[in-house]
């Protein structure tokens, strides 16, 4: 059986991540234990031996989300071909759409939402049964929309009664879920792993599959129904062995018994319909399930796996020490968080603009729609008017080019020539140089035309220059204005020539 691991893992410079498997809990420094990359053998649900490889570097099983022809298929789709894939695939929940951008980008093939994290982030309450369907299903459209790997949502215990189920079973489908976990809870539902939990009964469970079964064909969809029983904690083991085979054959395609308390219990409920795949969740801190390895797991029986806590506990673990940084006067230390060029790139600025000049339009504009950056040369330029200039035509696309749009000196009555009159004649050279070292601007501009150099250089923003025009206006020769590093570590000059 092979384990499927994450195929590629975007790491900033300061990780230290080489086997981003399993997840300690010293939330205070984002550590993963390394598993040996050897062969060993675990068994199938049908108990043959399979070789199965543990090594992250080249994951044996990776599904596409794609089919072979290059033709997308619907998440659900994906998610089918991950589950009829060889091996255990492990699945991080997220809880907005970053985090779900996140866990694409370490190379997962699936993720899970999780309504602990949803409640926590969204409201900044306990996952009590307080977090709505409506609130739940937007979340959902927003983390599907951000990411291509399959997500599965859950789906708490549908919100009511089975026509409530079929409504959310739909509403799922329609905000782009491949999967939704449904429980047999009552309502107000609990957390998972937490006391006072209850479920309802035996019929009515069933009946909640049925009815999400159901809506499915009506909306002509395939979404994975993973049913979820707490009857383990809220009955006995028994009861939730005997209403995951009643599951199962009211057309769940994945079981999932919450809160198992012991390895034997686990190896019992795997052996349960032992054609359809089964969801364990190794809740991160200390819940009632022991936390196994991803080999061991295979090694039980189980198909998916989910770590539902990992992703918001080292959020809150994070924010908490940059918030008492703040608080202590200080920043957060340079290796508890990415650069901002990472942070840029992690949330698709650069996609965003290399798409964008595909449709910008071929006009001339007096100022800059953006502020420059040291990545490129070209946010400094103000898009010339070059159909009618061939110099322009032929200038190369990276050089910077500045068309200056001088105003037009008006006399007044009294026979002064305006507020700048003294300095108009003359020009103020703007310099940038990287930190890089390299030369990202050398321009002249009319010193009267103000405007134009914060359009240029927002950085110069906020810097009164006529206070420094009129202090150099009697001046005879060029002076140095202005000598400073702007926050992104470029050094930025102003001469008056």
């Amino acid at each position: 059986m092979n384990i499927s691991f994450p195929s590629r893992c975007y790491h900033h410079s300061h990780s230290n991540l080489q086997h981003p498997i399993w997840i300690s809990c010293d939330l205070k420094a984002f550590r993963t234990a390394s598993i040996h990359p050897n062969i060993g053998k675990a068994k199938s649900n049908h108990h043959s031996i399979i070789p199965f490889s543990t090594s992250y570097q080249g994951r044996v099983s990776a599904v596409n989300s794609a089919g072979g022809d290059g033709v997308s298929v619907s998440p659900a789709k994906s998610l089918r071909r991950l589950l009829d894939s060889p091996g255990i695939h492990l699945g991080p929940a997220c809880f907005d759409a970053l985090s779900a951008k996140l866990v694409e980008r370490a190379g997962f093939d699936f993720c899970f939402t999780t309504g602990f994290g949803i409640s926590a982030a969204r409201l900044g309450l306990p996952d009590t049964g307080l977090i709505s369907y409506g609130e739940m299903v937007d979340q959902g459209r927003q983390i599907t929309g951000a990411v291509s790997i399959p997500v599965i949502g859950d789906g708490d215990n549908g919100y009511g009664n089975a026509m409530n189920v079929k409504r959310t079973v739909k509403g799922y489908i329609r905000a782009g879920f491949a999967g939704i976990i449904l429980e047999d809870q009552v309502s107000p539902k609990a957390c998972g792993h937490t006391e006072g939990r209850k479920v309802v009964s035996r019929e009515e469970a069933v009946m909640r599959i049925k009815a999400a079964v159901d809506a499915r064909k009506e909306i002509g969809s395939d979404i994975v129904i993973v049913a979820r029983t707490d009857s383990r904690q809220a009955v006995s083991l028994q009861e939730s062995l005997w209403r995951s085979r009643a599951l199962a054959d009211a057309g769940a395609d994945v079981l999932f018994i919450d809160a198992l308390a012991s390895k034997e219990e686990m190896k019992a409920f795997c052996e349960v319909s032992p054609l359809v795949p089964k969801m364990a969740s190794m809740l991160e801190g200390g819940g009632k399930t022991p936390i196994l390895s991803p080999m061991e797991l295979a090694d039980v029986g189980y198909k998916l796996v989910a770590y539902p806590l990992s992703l918001v506990g080292v959020s809150i673990c994070a924010m908490q020490d940059a918030l008492l940084a703040i608080k202590g006067g200080r920043l957060p230390p340079p290796g508890s968080m990415p650069s901002f060029e990472e942070i840029k790139e992690i949330l698709g600025f650069n996609t965003y603009y290399e798409e964008e000049m595909q449709y910008s339009a071929k006009t001339s504009q007096p100022y800059l729609e953006r502020g420059y950056s040291s990545r490129s040369n070209s946010s400094y330029t103000i898009p010339p008017n070059a159909q009618n200039d061939p110099e322009m035509r032929n200038q190369s696309a990276q050089d910077p080019v500045v068309e200056v749009v001088t105003p037009e000196i008006i006399d007044i009555a009294d026979g002064s020539k305006g507020p700048f009159f003294g300095v108009w004649s003359r020009k103020l050279r703007v310099k940038i140089t990287g930190r890089d070292g390299f030369e990202r601007l050398d321009v002249r501009i009319p010193a009267g035309f103000l405007e134009g150099i914060t359009n240029i250089v927002p950085a110069l923003g906020g810097i009164n220059i006529k206070a420094l025009l009129d202090d150099a206006a009697l001046e005879v020769g060029g002076k140095q204005l202005l000598d400073f590093n702007d926050a992104m570590g470029d050094r930025i000059q102003v001469f008056l020539e």
